[in-house]
């Protein structure tokens, strides 16, 4: 899961993003709208944490760009106590869901939680494709009611795949969703091949079919068609 953190209070950004991490997501952050104005337009997230007040302009900005993309990210604005005109209108503008400062850690990791299953997973704690099973939120995967024992790379992409099951997914898409902007310090797509390799090992070992099929010249599609 890639979150994006747009805060200027740098304290309370790095605390977002080690929280978080430790929570196994995937965390990025930024202080200012033009970057994140630059991000959310090159990088697709699952969520974004949203503070209005930046140095160089409003994060309702960020908020209108997403929604002109017809992006399904997830939106959390967080403002100081005296915003609630803003907070209102990103409210109405497309934002999912708002935190007043202070908050608890906790409590937006159950917020971000929420917005993700309710828009990646039609709100199912549970994602299934035919013996294989995926946990999101325990970040755990079955096959024939065997726990795998995978990587967090091999997860991320055993979570995007099951996710998107019967779309024909490029390469270069694959290694944004499991590297994000660091995909750019890459020069070849061999990581993808490694861990697709041990990723298809470790489910035939559990008795699992093979549903990862290459798309010659363009990337891979999970079907069991």
């Amino acid at each position: 899961m890639k979150i994006l953190i747009i805060e200027d209070e740098h304290m309370l950004a790095e605390s977002m993003v080690q929280y978080l991490g430790r929570e196994g997501y995937q965390c990025e952050w930024t202080d200012n709208l033009a970057e994140a104005k630059e991000k959310s337009w090159d990088y697709e997230y699952d969520c974004l944490v949203v503070d209005i007040n930046l140095p160089d302009g409003s994060g309702l900005d960020v908020i209108k760009q997403i929604k002109e993309m017809r992006s399904k990210s997830g939106i959390i604005i967080v403002s100081a106590r005296n915003a609630i005109d803003d907070r209102i209108y990103g409210l109405d503008i497309g934002a999912d869901d708002y935190l007043t400062k202070p908050f608890d850690l906790a409590e937006l990791n159950a917020r971000i939680k929420a917005i993700i299953r309710r828009r990646n997973f039609d709100a199912q704690n549970t994602i299934t494709f035919n013996e294989i099973e995926v946990f999101p939120y325990e970040m755990s995967v079955k096959v024939h009611n065997k726990i795998l024992k995978l990587t967090k790379k091999e997860y991320d992409l055993m979570l995007y795949f099951i996710s998107n099951p019967n779309r024909v997914i490029p390469k270069g898409s694959i290694a944004e969703h499991l590297w994000g902007d660091e995909m750019g310090i890459a020069d070849s797509y061999d990581f993808i091949y490694s861990h697709l390799k041990n990723l298809r090992k470790k489910i035939l070992e559990h008795g699992g079919n093979d549903y990862i099929q290459t798309v010659y010249s363009v990337g891979y599609k999970f079907s069991d068609q």
